[in-house]
Parts: structure tokens; C-alpha cells; sequence
């Protein structure tokens, strides 16, 4: 029953966190995603997701596998098109990115749409974009 105790305490934070979150809490979605482009400029890091490297392959001397097959995937937008507009939407529609960061994307093509996808949503993510009109490279 103390360790119960001491892990509830060890988890609630500080004052000064809880005001912050409490402050977070309360911007709009636009507000939050400049909160983190301010953070990114400030700290030099990237909200970005990171890939996980794979397992460790076998010991030196051992004979060489066959090359594994790829399992994250990044779909990169090389050339919006004709339709703009259209291509805004799908890029929208299949991440979650606001009106005003999808717009940024597709202007500034060539452009990363989704880091570490899966083989299916990559081939679904391209399907889509290209459908509006861009043309889509999964690496």
C-alpha cells in the first residue's frame, strides 16, 4: 500500500508543470502546432517521428542473410500537378495535418507526407494523392 502511495506521488508533477499543462491544455490547434515550431526553432529538435533502428544482424563471420524486406516506408510528394486544390485535400485526408500545413507541403514539393508508414498505407497514401493529381515516390 506505500508503494501504491509512492508511485501516485512520484507521477503527479511539479506546480510549475501543472500550470504549463494547464496553459497547454487550453490552445487551439493552431496555437499548438506553433508552440511546437517554436520549440523546434528554439531547441533545434524535430517533433518528427524517429524510425526504431532493426534488430542487430548476425555476428561478424557468420554467412550473410538475405537482404530483409523493408518494413517503414516514407512517402515523399515529388510533383503536386495540375489540381492543387484537390491535392491539398488528400493530403489532409490521409494525415493529420491542418488546412494551413498541408498547404505548406504541397507548395513546397518535393516534400516527406509520412515518415515510417507501413507498406499498405504507403501504397494507400499514393493511391490517394495521385487520384488528386500529384505524384507520389515511396522510399
Amino acid at each position: 500500500m506505500a508503494e501504491e502511495k509512492a508511485t501516485a506521488t512520484a507521477a503527479a508533477p511539479s506546480p510549475k508543470i501543472a500550470q504549463i499543462l494547464d496553459l497547454v491544455s487550453g490552445l487551439t490547434l493552431l496555437e499548438a502546432s506553433e508552440l511546437v515550431k517554436a520549440f523546434e526553432q528554439k531547441f533545434g529538435v524535430s517533433a518528427a517521428p524517429v524510425a526504431v533502428a532493426a534488430a542487430a544482424g548476425p555476428a561478424a563471420g557468420a554467412a550473410a542473410p538475405k537482404e530483409e524486406e523493408k518494413t517503414a516506408f516514407n512517402v515523399v510528394l515529388k510533383e503536386v500537378g495540375a489540381n492543387k486544390i484537390q491535392v491539398i485535400k488528400a493530403v489532409r485526408a490521409v494525415t493529420t495535418l491542418g488546412l494551413k500545413e498541408a498547404k505548406a507541403l504541397v507548395d513546397g514539393a518535393p516534400g516527406t507526407i509520412k515518415e515510417g508508414a507501413t507498406k499498405e498505407e504507403a501504397a494507400k497514401i499514393k493511391g490517394e494523392v495521385e487520384k488528386a493529381g500529384g505524384k507520389v515516390e515511396i522510399k
